[in-house]
């Protein structure tokens, strides 16, 4: 069970890299990159981050493990971005709201930083101190995503946002793994799911993100404005 669940994690794995170059083309061909360069970046950012660290694992080279919680790091930044992005966008019409929000985000972020700081520096577990702070500020990241959908879900009718514009497909790619993530965590962490299931279910929910960015990108023909 074990073996077939890694081997489907490494499928969907290496089908990761070729939904979002198909994502990152549409987008940069219905110049909808120009709306939104920190999601584009974060696209791109994945596919180098895949581009890198997939041959050191398969070569279980040493720098891997370096490699790859750097990525994490830089995946919960970039993604912390991306909600400040969408939150521009959907607050566009509202400009006061907008004003206030980018220092909101700015230091939130300097929190979620200090945070795991912290937490890394009174970590009293075996695991390493760089993993422990990476992992805290991807989890308040995840929390922040997931939070984000439901608001948006919640609001958007009294906010007058659509839910076919491409800003809410991008936040419910982003929470619909969150959510999924941070459930897996808490039953992980209660030892009711083995590591093996959790990375493979992990991978189907960032797939099915993947593929919810395709449908939302593809939709969007003639709204793109810059």
């Amino acid at each position: 069970m074990f073996l077939h669940s890694h081997t489907m994690s490494m499928l969907l794995w290496c089908a990761q890299p070729i939904t979002q170059s198909v994502v990152a083309a549409i987008l940069w061909r219905r110049k909808l990159h120009k709306l939104f360069p920190v999601f584009f970046s974060f696209l791109i950012a994945q596919i180098v981050i895949f581009a890198v660290t997939f041959p050191l694992y398969q070569r279980n080279n040493g720098w891997y493990f370096w490699l790859y919680w750097f990525g994490e790091l830089l995946n919960a930044v970039i993604g912390f971005k991306v909600i400040h992005e969408i939150f521009l966008d959907v607050f566009r019409p509202y400009h006061s709201l907008k004003d206030l929000g980018t220092p909101v985000f700015k230091w939130a972020g300097v929190v979620m930083l200090l945070v795991s700081v912290v937490v890394a520096a009174s970590n009293s577990f075996s695991q390493d101190p760089i993993v422990h702070a990476v992992t805290t500020m991807e989890r308040s990241v995840r929390l922040v995503q997931f939070g984000l959908i439901l608001f948006l879900i919640l609001f958007s009718r009294f906010l007058g946002v659509s839910r076919k514009q491409i800003s809410f497909g991008i936040a419910l790619g982003f929470g619909v793994f969150a959510g999924v993530e941070l459930m897996l965590l808490a039953l992980h962490s209660g030892g009711l799911i083995h590591q093996g299931n959790y990375n493979l279910i992990n991978m189907i929910c960032y797939n099915a993100a993947i593929l919810i960015w395709f449908a939302y990108s593809l939709s969007q023909i003639g709204r793109a404005h810059v």
